[in-house]
């Protein structure tokens, strides 16, 4: 049965915040800025792919609120492929070819398409997916060490995006954590495991095939 526009809309959440949450070389040495860490990452890296698991995390009365945890798996190949998939607590799939981006719910067996055109742009799916300029979209800092990380803090040059700012967070030059920041004051949260980099991928890899019988929508 087709669901309606805003019952779409809430199912469709968790997926575009990923995206607006929604890049190897050696490893670099523990002593090298989350900078130049990041730099030598971006510069080299081609493909990777791993785990991860995503949160918000709110203060109400004086007290952080963890919500909306989910995890799943990602791949991704420069510039603007990827694959990105919610096992838990629904599957639900991210995936762009480089000109669109499919996403599918596969309760409702339902595809939403998009032309990803300069979409990735500032958002945060930009450090991970986009090219290698990121300096262009992005001005970037060292923002110091914790939790055992160092972090590098991406502020957006547009104003035309829904977060402030986006910390990075690394270790022995891989990134293992996302903060993302918007305007509400509201956190999410991405954290990374079993990140291989530059692993073999086929061409046809990210080839979205719309499942039998999903309603299609373009937006």
């Amino acid at each position: 049965m087709i669901q309606t526009r805003s019952v779409r809309f809430r199912r469709l959440l968790p997926a575009m915040r990923a995206l607006a949450v929604l890049a190897v070389a050696l490893p670099a040495v523990a002593s090298a800025s989350a900078l130049d860490q990041f730099k030598s990452f971006v510069k080299s890296t081609k493909s990777a792919k791993g785990e991860f698991s995503q949160r918000q995390v709110k203060m109400m009365d004086g007290s952080t609120k963890v919500s909306n945890e989910s995890t799943g798996t990602f791949m991704f190949a420069r510039p603007g492929k990827f694959i990105w998939t919610y096992q838990k607590p629904y599957e639900q799939l991210l995936q762009a070819d480089g000109e669109k981006l499919y996403i599918y719910d596969k309760d409702l067996n339902q595809v939403t398409v998009r032309q990803l055109g300069n979409a990735l742009g500032s958002s945060p799916a930009a450090i991970l997916f986009g090219s290698n300029d990121l300096e262009k979209n992005f001005t970037l800092k060292d923002a110091g060490t914790k939790d055992g990380l160092e972090w590098l803090e991406a502020t957006p040059k547009s104003k035309d995006t829904t977060f402030d700012r986006i910390g990075i967070g690394l270790k022995d030059g891989v990134p293992l954590a996302m903060e993302l920041r918007d305007s509400f004051g509201q956190v999410s949260l991405l954290s990374f495991k079993k990140f291989e980099k530059n692993p073999a991928m086929s061409a046809d890899q990210f080839r979205f095939t719309v499942p039998k019988g999903a309603d299609v929508f373009q937006q």
